[in-house]
């Protein structure tokens, strides 16, 4: 039996004072103001968290400093992708040498490996570990979706235990269900179909929105556990608005302003993405307002 993924496991933003480092004391703060809303998990480093412009140490600081501040309270994901099979399972290791409870890798991004490729990559990082591993299929940010023969594949391996999709494709997600079967958790990592996911028989969601309106999303998902799916449908509209509006600026740059607007200095992202205009930043405070959020 798999180990079981499951709940909603908000991807991190990773705050950074004004000289540009990592500001340990407004992630600790964003940790806990997560977890009082009751979700099941955190994410570290993953693309909310900026971990394409992240140094490898600062990565491993991160994972310190979330496991550290968890405590136990809930499994922390540790962002361990890179491009490169040694350099993810480097990082993979250390995950595990500091006490993360699983780890995501996203397919790797630029190149564009084949299905046997995939394979190789992923089976080395689990073996490399005795962590959990999620695949991350992300094809906006990679180029292609991961062949839903290869994650059949690689769920034969014991510690490959799940995938978050990002892509959103309801058909895709739907056959890779198909595939495998239920010892295998699929994670919705796009905010718009967390509804349609979990009801088709998807185990949880990594939504960047629930850095900013973590309750409602666990309430959507505490409603289709109890079978509310009136309720939970009403949900996942409420959070449509905060999810349309990412196209207000570059990702990641969006969800850490929100998070400014609603008191937490989490600082800008870094270069080249830019702040918001004032005028969008204006559009996104009054879609906070509505969702008495600010």
């Amino acid at each position: 039996m798999k180990t079981e993924v499951r709940g909603i496991i908000p991807p991190l933003v990773t705050p950074f004072a004004k000289d540009g480092s990592i500001n340990a004391t407004m992630f600790r703060k964003i940790i806990n103001h997560v977890i009082n809303a009751g979700v099941h998990g955190v994410f570290i480093a993953g693309s909310q968290g900026e971990f394409f412009s992240l140094e490898r140490q600062e990565r491993i600081s991160l994972f310190e400093i979330a496991v550290d501040e968890v405590n136990g309270r809930v499994p922390v994901y540790a962002g361990t992708a890179a491009v490169s099979t040694s350099e993810t399972v480097l990082l993979t290791q250390a995950a595990e040498s500091v006490g993360c409870d699983a780890v995501s890798v996203i397919s790797p991004f630029f190149i564009t490996p084949n299905g046997q490729e995939l394979y190789q990559h992923y089976k080395a990082i689990a073996k490399a570990t005795h962590l959990p591993v999620l695949l991350y299929n992300n094809p906006d940010r990679t180029g292609y979706d991961i062949p839903v023969d290869t994650i059949k594949r690689l769920a034969e391996i014991d510690n490959i235990v799940g995938m978050k999709d990002s892509g959103g494709n309801l058909t895709y997600v739907n056959e890779v269900m198909r595939s495998i079967g239920t010892d295998f958790s699929i994670l919705s990592g796009k905010d718009t179909v967390i509804f349609n996911i979990l009801t088709a028989g998807g185990r949880g969601a990594v939504p960047a929105s629930a850095n900013v309106a973590p309750k409602l999303i666990v309430d959507l998902y505490n409603y289709v556990q109890s079978g509310d799916y009136d309720a939970a449908r009403k949900a996942q509209f409420e959070l449509a608005p905060l999810r349309m509006a990412f196209s207000l600026g570059s990702f990641p740059i969006v969800v850490k302003e929100a998070l400014d607007i609603m008191g937490f200095d989490v600082g800008g992202a870094r270069a080249p993405i830019q702040p918001l205009t004032p005028e969008n930043r204006s559009r996104l405070t009054e879609v906070l307002k509505k969702m008495n959020l600010c």
